[in-house]
């Protein structure tokens, strides 16, 4: 569970060091696939300032980031639907339950840990311009899981394409192409937007 941290501590680092890095600060993206799409959507719905007073500088960074473009994301971990790692209890996915801690398996601990790592749940006006694509023969994490959180963005008046792969599992040989898109999609929104 404190991989969601570490991420957020990464942008803030990043950040923290654009000179030395040239890049510019106000406008950063994420991108990752499967569990790292799941992190992408951590930083961009919970990313956000630092505490001022942190007595490390990195900290004080915000961890925000201004655009996103992901493979196939968990979002809700506590409705997995028809996917093969849904215990069909409303507890945690089936091959990763040591993953989120010793006491997953308590059903009233699990609904906070659960809660607290879904994207879904933290989707704001603020959300960052998101692309995702997403097979729809995912039997893994299942097209409803991004199909549900483009719907909550759409509610909070955010941005998000999906684009569904026909035929598409859990991967697809031809990914690499679609990087290309991924690429389009950072320069139309990191190279006109302003940092949050």
């Amino acid at each position: 569970m404190e991989i969601t941290e570490d991420v957020n501590r990464a942008v803030r680092f990043i950040r923290l060091n654009a000179d030395k890095y040239q890049v510019d600060p106000k406008r950063l993206g994420v991108t990752g696939g499967s569990s790292g799409g799941h992190l992408s959507l951590m930083v961009a719905t919970r990313g956000g300032p630092g505490p001022a007073d942190a007595a490390d500088p990195i900290d004080r960074e915000s961890s925000a980031v201004q655009a996103v473009a992901i493979f196939y994301p968990v979002t809700d971990l506590l409705n997995l639907g028809k996917s093969t790692e849904n215990p069909g209890d409303g507890g945690p996915p089936k091959s990763f339950v040591k993953g989120f801690g010793p006491e997953s398996t308590n059903p009233a601990v699990w609904k906070v840990i659960g809660h607290e790592l879904s994207p879904i749940y933290y989707v704001s006006s603020n959300l960052p311009p998101s692309l995702i694509y997403h097979g729809d023969a995912d039997t893994l994490v299942p097209l409803d899981q991004s199909e549900r959180f483009q719907a909550e963005a759409r509610k909070a008046g955010g941005t998000v394409e999906l684009v569904v792969h026909p035929g598409g599992e859990h991967g697809w040989l031809t990914m690499v192409w679609d990087l290309r898109k991924f690429a389009d999609w950072f320069d139309r929104y990191l190279r006109t937007r302003t940092g949050r």
